[in-house]
């Protein structure tokens, strides 16, 4: 019997060492990306032999499945409050958000498992990785993307909704985004990093870099990122053979005329990380690298920024905290960014020759890269952005409760507000839009409103019992401040949150409204002067009864008061006021 058991435990052994093995790892060409369900049943596994994991499910998501986020823990505390107080590092990896991009999902089963099988879990720092992102997209499999490398079978990048998850954020129209929303505000990570591939030219790197861009991050963290964690990711890369590029577009189409830095706006998850205080990343693999080396490069950038958030955890726990106080203290926000390319650097690109020779498809010139004729050159890199609007916060935001969707978020966002207990009748600054440009096409759902211009009114405002005050001292002050003020390059109002405030509900029948337009006009010389002026400058209007008639509307007392008047009020003095 001893004999037979003695026999039978290298088998065992055997089959528990297959039984660990991805996916991936078991397909014999090394191309074969995970499904969902496989994802889920292997880190189920998981979870049953290691008690230093859990799998937490979160919201649901737009095709009726919840988000699965696996949380690795070496003190087996599982609760974030008491990690927050045990003053543990928490980083969170998003995997697949966009499925045809899957390297992150397989990297990450690999990962959980050597991490857990070889005792390496870091003591300083708790894990929480979500699983699959876009399980619409995932669960969506074929060959979408015409211009990368494997895997064999992979996702689609837009969600049951057809949302590209890495635009919705801010916005937060899928139900994917309110989970992950979830997820970020009960974790609190210090870091974020989403796995991603790239797409562009061709290059000799096989994983390039977006980092919080240092002139949107907040200066505190934009100082420890450059001078030590992205310094030490670059090095520690290049060390293991993935040796790293910052991610960009050429400045003039092809790499080596420059690289420009993406700028990351909270649309997407880095952005959106940044107004929460977080040091975020998100690697770029590159789509005509093989499967398995995109894999593999995701798997040694993982393993590297968790090795520095280890050595550096108290550094990063300390460094959030000074930044979240700074901004509580903070004045002046900046809303939207444009590229300083006045300020220049430069970088050392290795880079593939570039030519034209006759299409097969289409008879005339046509882009390649020539892999014979590798090159490493210096080129320019821009990496400097300056404020192109910025804004003075208010003491606080006054919010109608008729906004729910804007309640809702900041709800789940944790910002502290408190709702008025009486009908109250304020002093405030309120906007009006005095301009503003939309796009002719659709975007995410979205028509998008840009070049914002405000016209702002002291005003005397009745708001209700129940309506909402935001003081602006939270140190999620940067995702208050960017979301309500209009011209705000992501903010609420340029996402159509407001659009009803745009249309005139009211207006004038030309007969009946003559007679009323000349009784006024008698009656108040200086609109009849004001008229006089405008049609002196105006000939068109001198000409125009109806642009005549219309001016005097505009300026009596039938004029709707609330036609283009931005809803939320800025009030600027410290008011007391009755709150429940």
């Amino acid at each position: 019997m001893k004999r037979s058991l003695f026999l039978l435990l290298p088998l065992f052994c055997f089959i528990q060492a297959h039984a660990q093995l991805t996916p991936f790892e078991l397909s014999k060409n090394k191309n074969y990306s995970a499904t969902h369900a496989e994802v889920i049943a292997y880190y189920q596994k998981l979870a049953k032999q290691y008690p230093q994991m859990r799998t937490i499910n979160y919201g649901m998501t737009d095709v009726g499945k919840p988000l699965t986020l696996v949380v690795l823990s070496k003190d087996k505390v599982f609760d974030p409050a008491l990690i927050k107080k045990q003053n543990k590092c928490v980083l969170l990896i998003n995997n697949g958000i966009h499925p045809g991009e899957p390297e992150g999902i397989d990297a990450s089963m690999m990962l959980t498992r050597d991490l857990l099988k070889s005792s390496k879990l870091p003591s300083d720092v708790v894990i929480c990785i979500i699983a699959v992102y876009n399980i619409d997209g995932n669960m969506n499999r074929g060959h979408s993307r015409a211009n990368q490398n494997g895997p064999d079978a992979y996702g689609f990048r837009g969600n049951s909704r057809n949302l590209d998850l890495n635009r919705d954020f801010i916005k937060a129209d899928s139900r994917n985004a309110l989970a992950f929303a979830q997820i970020l505000n009960t974790w609190q990570p210090e870091v974020l990093l989403d796995n991603h591939v790239s797409d562009g030219a061709d290059y000799q790197y096989v994983m390039t870099l977006i980092e919080t861009q240092k002139d949107k991050q907040n200066p505190l963290l934009a100082d420890y990122t450059a001078k030590v964690m992205t310094a030490d990711l670059y090095k520690g890369m290049k060390k293991s053979g993935f040796e790293m590029i910052p991610y960009g577009a050429g400045e003039s189409g092809l790499p080596d005329s420059g690289i420009v830095s993406f700028m990351e706006t909270p649309r997407f998850s880095t952005g959106f990380a940044a107004q929460h205080n977080m040091i975020s990343y998100m690697t770029e693999t590159h789509m005509l690298k093989p499967f398995d080396k995109r894999l593999y490069a995701t798997y040694s950038f993982m393993e590297h920024l968790i090795a520095i958030c280890q050595r550096d955890a108290k550094v990063i726990g300390d460094l959030r905290k000074k930044v979240d106080a700074e901004v509580s203290r903070q004045k002046t926000f900046n809303l939207a960014w444009t590229l300083d390319e006045t300020k220049v650097d430069t970088i050392t690109f290795k880079g593939y020759e570039a030519g034209y020779k006759t299409s097969e498809v289409s008879g005339l010139k046509r882009l390649f890269y020539d892999r014979d004729k590798p090159y490493a050159k210096t080129i320019k890199f821009f990496n400097t952005y300056k404020a192109s609007a910025t804004a003075d916060k208010p003491v606080a935001y006054i919010i109608p409760q008729a906004w729910g969707k804007v309640i809702d978020l900041f709800k789940l966002n944790r910002v502290a507000m408190r709702q008025l207990a009486h009908d109250t009748t304020l002093n405030l600054q309120m906007y009006y839009i005095a301009d503003y440009k939309t796009g002719m096409r659709p975007y995410e759902g979205h028509y998008i409103h840009t070049g914002v211009k405000l016209n702002p009114v002291d005003s005397k405002i009745k708001f209700y019992a129940g309506d909402y005050v935001v003081y602006v001292n939270q140190p999620i002050n940067r995702y208050i401040v960017e979301t309500l003020e209009p011209q705000g390059v992501d903010s609420f109002f340029a996402w159509n949150f407001f659009d009803s405030v745009l249309g005139q509900k009211e207006y004038f029948s030309d007969y009946v409204f003559e007679d009323i337009a000349a009784d006024l006009l008698k009656k108040d010389p200086d609109l009849r002067k004001k008229l006089d002026n405008e049609k002196a400058k105006d000939p068109k209007m001198a000409n125009s009864a109806a642009a005549q008639l219309n001016f005097v509307y505009r300026n009596s007392p039938y004029f709707e008061k609330t036609y283009l008047r931005y809803p939320v009020g800025r009030l600027l003095t410290d008011t007391k006021l009755d709150l429940k």
